[in-house]
């Protein structure tokens, strides 16, 4: 390898000095999860980076290490639940479509955590345009994409017209859960997801 006049390499100043740190994967994980115990438990005006390192169990420096504030940290963590998306079902028919998703779309919202830290972001999201982008992303632009398939094999399978509104799907499929478990709170009867599931297929225009 050549080295300069001093024989040095001229390289070696570039390299990272010894000791520098290094990002264990562990300790990521460990902060993603403290940031979601951490909005169930205060919120996120409350919620702080001394509070997510102590409950992962961390130093500060770790956490800034890899987010620059908390707003960053949270936007990193709903991109990632946003990129997870919802699965798309294939069950061979629209209701059992839609059926399938109602019961992903229930239990992932009925989850102790979901259920806290949904309502408290959409509240600060109107404080933040940065956070109402993400949200954005996690709770509709990542959904209507599954809407969209839906309706397209529905369309193939002749059980909708071709004029099917996808964005009126997606609101029928969710605005109902939405409202009875996060902003009612209310408890799902018996039969509620096989008669949403019923509703959704008819107001669409399954034939």
């Amino acid at each position: 390898m050549a080295k300069n006049g001093n024989g040095n390499d001229p390289a070696a100043g570039r390299r990272a000095p010894a000791g520098a740190a290094v990002l264990r994967e562990d300790k990521t994980e460990a902060i993603r999860a403290a940031v979601f115990a951490e909005l169930a438990a205060v919120g996120f005006a409350r919620m702080s980076i001394e509070g997510i390192a102590r409950r992962a169990g961390v130093g500060k420096t770790a956490v800034y290490r890899r987010w620059r504030s908390k707003l960053h940290l949270v936007l990193d963590v709903v991109s990632a639940v946003a990129a997870a998306g919802l699965p798309t079902p294939d069950t061979g028919s629209l209701r059992g479509d839609v059926r399938m998703l109602l019961e992903v779309a229930s239990r992932a919202l009925r989850h102790p955590m979901a259920s806290q830290i949904i309502p408290d972001l959409l509240a600060e999201a109107a404080r933040s345009p940065e956070l109402a982008t993400a949200l954005r992303a996690a709770l509709h632009d990542s959904q209507e994409g599954v809407a969209a398939a839906v309706v397209a094999s529905a369309v193939t399978r002749g059980e909708l017209p071709q004029d099917v509104d996808t964005r009126l799907a997606l609101d029928l499929l969710t605005g109902p859960l939405y409202w009875r478990l996060l902003v009612v709170r209310d408890e799902l009867p018996k039969g509620y997801l096989d008669a949403l599931a019923d509703s959704v297929a008819a107001a669409l225009g399954a034939e």
